[in-house]
């Protein structure tokens, strides 16, 4: 298997300490960058074979989480005060759609326009 820690991830990615209050804003986990380098992990796992996990404040993120599905994410990792909540979200996905809304962010430039599509999106759910 092979799991992805994103708070860490995201923090060299974006150049930016989340708890750096100066600079936390520019910790952004649906900044391109970071969404391209999660989704080549995802796939370079599993064309060795391998499960790709996620742990991290990013895996607890109902928002993330069709993003998440739709780049082929096989397990999250989280407390398990969140597992409810994500349980919850992940019962009402479809995995088709999922990969459809990967391929609209893929699409998009800034993080701050993936989060619109993402909020957009659950909106609809």
């Amino acid at each position: 298997f092979f799991s992805i820690g994103t708070n860490d991830l995201i923090q060299y990615t974006c150049a930016a300490d989340r708890t750096n209050e100066k600079v936390s804003r520019l910790s952004d986990p649906f900044n391109p960058a970071v969404l391209n380098l999660i989704a080549g992990v995802i796939r370079a796992g599993h064309e060795q074979g391998k499960t790709v996990g996620m742990c991290g404040e990013m895996a607890a993120d109902p928002l993330a989480t069709p993003l998440l599905v739709g780049m082929g994410l096989d397990e999250f990792s989280l407390s398990a005060s969140a597992i409810p909540r994500l349980k919850a979200t992940i019962r009402t996905l479809d995995s088709a759609r999922c990969q459809e809304l990967w391929q609209k962010a893929r699409e998009l430039g800034e993080g701050r326009q993936i989060s619109r599509l993402l909020e957009e999106q659950a909106k609809k759910q």
